[in-house]
């Protein structure tokens, strides 16, 4: 590996195997080592998705981040030692850094600095199949691009010069804003033609109920679609498998509604991506019902649940109905259920759990498995019941109809 790694370098090698990646993050006054142990847990699995390999994790307790370095002098030269000692590819922070932070760190470790943005940013390019998620992931990255240019590149400070650029001149910083504020602007033309002609689409569906599926990345969102819609909807254990919205129409007892399969949230998703698939999330807007999936095994589901609920209030969802679904009923037994617990002891804290989240859902909470089809008619026994109650007050008239 070069000493020197240079933004916009291009790599020319074929690398054959993956890149090797240390993680860092630091401890606030207001967190515990293991909730950033945990965080840490959820960046190791977007590292993996991304196709990197963690060889370690190193934590540093600040009471704020460092202005230049983030970690301090000392921790960032402790990091440089071991990517020495060890070949180590990159360095990825849980944290966003900026364009200032990257550059002296990159000055210091000689590796490539990565932050959990621009880790997430690259998840989403890597993952985005058609014309709409291309330029919105594109967008994004310009977003998050243009105010880090000053720090990221330093040969931008210098004066262009030659024919017709002489007297005062322009700085090449200012052209590359100048081209960067340019290509949002055209990419932001494009996705509003792609977005009025989902409206179109959309109102083209007629007067059928949409349902949308909505929660935290990897919770299962896609196999519960393929469940009830008997489609194939891409559907693997890795962090944003899904971008684009799938819509597919279903019928359950002779009754017809549409059900979306939509992009997966995530804590700390960066507020350009957001902003970015607005028009995606139209889908999750203008629904009729949305389903939150929620992954019950994972240990840090209540939080989890409260990020999904935060974004969707603020993309304009907070009021429709939710119908909760707690998937991996079977992961979380093998998790919390001790091997020495009776099948009574069990089978009561089930029905504790059950009554809890029936209680915050107002008996809107399904508990199933379905990778296992556990707890299936069940959930289409509530869907159905929920969405023929939203047609009759929709249309009391077409009652008998539907």
């Amino acid at each position: 590996m070069s000493e020197k790694w240079n933004i916009g370098e291009k790599n020319l090698t074929i690398r054959t195997e993956p890149e090797k990646a240390v993680l860092v993050a630091i401890v606030r006054q207001e967190q515990t080592e293991q909730l950033v142990q945990e965080y840490l847990d959820e960046l190791d699995f977007l590292t993996q998705t991304a196709g990197a390999v963690v060889q370690k994790r190193i934590i540093q307790k600040l009471a704020h981040p460092d202005s230049r370095t983030f970690i301090g002098s000392g921790k960032a030269e402790e990091v440089a030692q071991y990517c020495e000692n060890h070949d180590i590819d990159l360095v990825i922070f849980d944290d966003d850094l900026s364009g200032k932070q990257t550059n002296i760190l990159e000055e210091i470790i000689k590796r490539k600095i990565v932050d959990r943005s621009s880790l997430i940013l690259d998840i989403f390019a890597n993952n985005a199949q058609t014309a709409q998620a291309k330029a919105q992931v594109e967008l994004a990255q310009m977003q998050y691009m243009l105010p880090r240019l000053r720090g990221l590149w330093t040969h931008l400070e210098r004066q262009r010069g030659g024919i017709g650029m002489r007297g005062p001149g322009e700085k090449e910083i200012e052209t590359d804003r100048r081209i960067v504020r340019d290509r949002i602007a055209l990419l932001k033309d494009k996705l509003s033609k792609i977005d009025q002609q989902s409206q179109t689409q959309r109102k083209g569906r007629g007067e059928m109920i949409r349902v949308s599926l909505v929660g935290y990345t990897n919770v299962g969102k896609s196999t519960i679609m393929n469940e009830v819609s008997k489609s194939e909807v891409l559907a693997e254990n890795k962090l944003f498998a899904t971008l684009d919205t799938t819509v597919r129409k279903v019928v359950l007892n002779q009754m017809p509604f549409l059900l979306s399969d939509t992009v997966g949230f995530i804590r700390k998703l960066p507020h350009h991506l957001v902003e970015s698939f607005k028009s995606t999330l139209d889908e999750v807007r203008e629904s009729d019902l949305l389903i939150h999936v929620v992954d019950i095994s994972h240990p840090q589901h209540e939080d989890q649940i409260e990020v999904v609920t935060k974004t969707l209030k603020e993309i304009g969802a907070g009021s429709i109905p939710v119908l909760f679904v707690f998937n991996k009923m079977d992961l979380y037994r093998k998790n919390y259920f001790d091997e020495f617990l009776s099948d009574e002891e069990k089978t009561q804290l089930e029905i504790e759990l059950r009554e809890k989240w029936n209680r915050q859902s107002l008996d809107r909470a399904i508990f199933l498995s379905a990778i296992n089809r556990e707890g299936i008619e069940e959930f289409r026994d509530k869907l159905i019941e929920m969405v023929s109650a939203l047609y009759m007050e929709r249309y009391p008239h077409k009652k008998d109809f539907w």
